[in-house]
């Protein structure tokens, strides 16, 4: 037995080291990944549980229901549904621009580098929102906005007395929209890259017509990707408040103002109320991330 672990430990002339200086090895492979967990536990995981624990309690720290129950109010649930609606215009508005831009610059023949600008360009402005945004969109289409005096002097057309107003629903909507076609852009390209060129041989060989190729092979192979997108864009929106409340305010009711202004404190301030309200944003959101991953996993599939 000794004979045989002496041999064991010398291979090729070189002597393995002991299983101890193994055992006393610091798990340095873990350092790069210490600074994500660590954030992610402070600021992600901890104030989570922190906001549903708090929506199931009082004033004392008792147990109760009371402020799921007050989810079921006329304006709560007013809140939740516009939200909804906004988060879900502004998905489906960004969904199919931002899809008609991915094929237009990865199958439509168009010059390499307006790809790689309209790529660049879509990483920044997918994050471009808050206080500049609402800014920017004040400056453009608000009531002495560049673009709505430009539209009344040299075109006679007033889009304010036909209706529009930035501070509305359909303004509201289209500043997310501004936000979410970028972001399509920069998750639905990978899914069309994925199109092999064979699939599109192999169907002109078989006699299909153009349409034909894009009605059974191309829009079956993109629908899961599209559809997890569309979710994503909606929890993107459903979430946002910096730009809702620098752009209109509390002139209208989404569920982001409604929790902020509970948080913060006003007349009817009531925390345990908020973190109601935030639990079932929680709940809203992680059913989306939910289906998201589903849909991400089923379309994975084609990409391999």
């Amino acid at each position: 037995m000794t004979d045989l672990s002496l041999s064991n430990q010398t291979i090729s002339g070189k002597t393995a080291p002991p299983s101890e200086a193994r055992a006393l090895r610091l798990p340095t492979q873990w350092m790069g990944v210490a600074p994500f967990f660590i954030f992610a536990v402070m600021f992600l995981i901890l104030p989570t549980l922190y906001l549903m624990l708090g929506a199931f309690q009082n004033e004392a720290g008792e147990f109760t229901l009371e402020n799921l129950i007050a989810l079921s109010e006329p304006n709560i649930v007013a809140a939740y549904l516009i939200s909804i609606k906004v988060s879900l215009a502004s998905a489906l508005i960004g969904a199919f621009a931002g899809l008609a831009i991915a094929i237009a610059i990865v199958r439509g023949g168009l010059p390499s580098w307006i790809r790689s600008a309209t790529l660049t360009f879509s990483g920044v402005a997918s994050n471009f929102a808050g206080v500049p945004l609402a800014f920017a969109f004040l400056a453009t289409l608000g009531r002495l906005g560049l673009a709505t005096v430009i539209l009344n002097t040299v075109f006679g057309l007033n889009i304010y007395a036909h209706g529009f107003n930035i501070l509305s629903f359909w303004g509201l909507t289209l500043t997310y929209v501004y936000f979410q076609i970028p972001l399509m852009v920069v998750i639905i390209v990978p899914a069309i890259d994925g199109l092999k060129k064979e699939w599109g041989e192999a169907a002109a060989t078989l006699g299909a017509t153009t349409a034909q190729y894009w009605r059974m092979v191309v829009i079956p192979v993109i629908w899961p990707s599209f559809l997890g997108t569309v979710i994503l864009l909606f929890a993107n929106a459903f979430g946002a408040i910096a730009t809702a409340y620098a752009l209109t305010g509390s002139s209208l009711n989404i569920v982001p103002i409604l929790l902020y202004a509970q948080i913060r404190g006003d007349v009817l301030h009531n925390a345990h109320l908020g973190y109601a309200i935030a639990f079932g944003m929680i709940v809203i959101t992680g059913l989306a991330n939910v289906f998201y991953i589903w849909f991400r996993t089923r379309s994975e599939r084609w990409l391999k």
